[in-house]
């Protein structure tokens, strides 16, 4: 199976409200995400995450709860946050919220378990 592209679900809403409710929330630890500890600071995306991102041989694209593709919803059994690839053949679940927690918001550690992940499933990185 070729991969076509990444995608990272965080878990929170996009909303304007959804977004600034994970804010506040997340600041009095009533709110929880790997994935947004891995691509955010406290306000914006991490420079280190862009370039992380852009050495990846395939697009790696983020969603929220509420704007992910119905495909990765029912793929993941709606699982925040989570990263699958999409393949030639369907969507292979990567990385669960235990393997992105692990990451420790670490965008290296993340393209190195993407990478595992890849390995493990057998996976192939589409033709230069």
């Amino acid at each position: 199976m070729e991969i076509t592209r990444f995608v990272g679900v965080y878990n929170a809403k996009g909303t304007l409200r959804g977004e600034l409710s994970y804010w506040v929330n997340a600041r009095f630890g009533r709110a929880h995400c790997a994935l947004c500890d891995i691509t955010h600071g406290l306000t914006r995306m991490k420079a280190d995450w862009k370039t992380c991102r852009e050495s990846l041989p395939v697009h790696f694209a983020t969603f929220h709860l509420d704007d992910q593709p119905d495909a990765v919803r029912l793929a993941t059994g709606n699982t925040a946050p989570v990263v699958v690839a999409e393949t030639t053949t369907g969507i292979v679940c990567l990385l669960g919220p235990d393997e992105l927690e692990a990451c420790r918001g670490s965008t290296e550690a993340l393209v190195s378990a993407v990478h595992a992940a890849v390995d493990a499933h057998g996976l192939r990185w589409p033709a230069s």
